[in-house]
């Protein structure tokens, strides 16, 4: 039996599974980057392409059905909904002022044919340490997402 609940519960379920999932292949693009830099600039724009036109549109309907979701369905705030809010709206705010200047940043050094200089290699390193930090916190709000604590 269909319903519009289960239809948005559907499109939120694969939302997630295409913000995360694209998320995690950047790892591995850079991985794969490391090991041979002449593929370098095209790794990071292929970093900065999913990110731009598919990661952040699926975070986009992600949290969109989940509104739509939490309002039609008997959640309401509980607390672990505000928690994982909270933690999304300090996703965006990083990724927007911190994440995605980074790799445009890389992206131009890479195309300046920068790589050796030591503002890549600062990037570079910020990006190692940033990257993975962030993707500590979406796993944090999956947990809340499936586990729904009684906090």
């Amino acid at each position: 039996m269909f319903t519009w609940y289960l239809v948005l519960k559907f499109i939120h379920i694969l939302a997630a599974i295409v913000a995360v999932g694209s998320n995690i292949t950047y790892g591995v693009w850079n991985v794969r980057a490391a090991r041979d830099p002449s593929h370098l600039g095209f790794a990071l724009k292929g970093i900065k392409f999913l990110d731009d036109r598919i990661a952040n549109p699926a975070y986009g309907v992600l949290l969109l059905t989940g509104l739509i979701l939490m309002f039609a369905g008997s959640f309401g705030f509980k607390l672990w909904i505000i928690i994982a809010l909270v933690l999304f709206a300090a996703v965006v705010v990083l990724g927007v002022a911190f994440y995605s200047p980074l790799l445009k940043n890389q992206i131009r050094l890479v195309d300046a044919g920068e790589t050796a200089s030591p503002e890549y290699a600062r990037l570079a390193a910020m990006g190692a340490r940033f990257g993975p930090g962030l993707g500590i916190i979406v796993v944090v709000i999956l947990v809340m997402m499936v586990f729904k604590p009684s906090l």
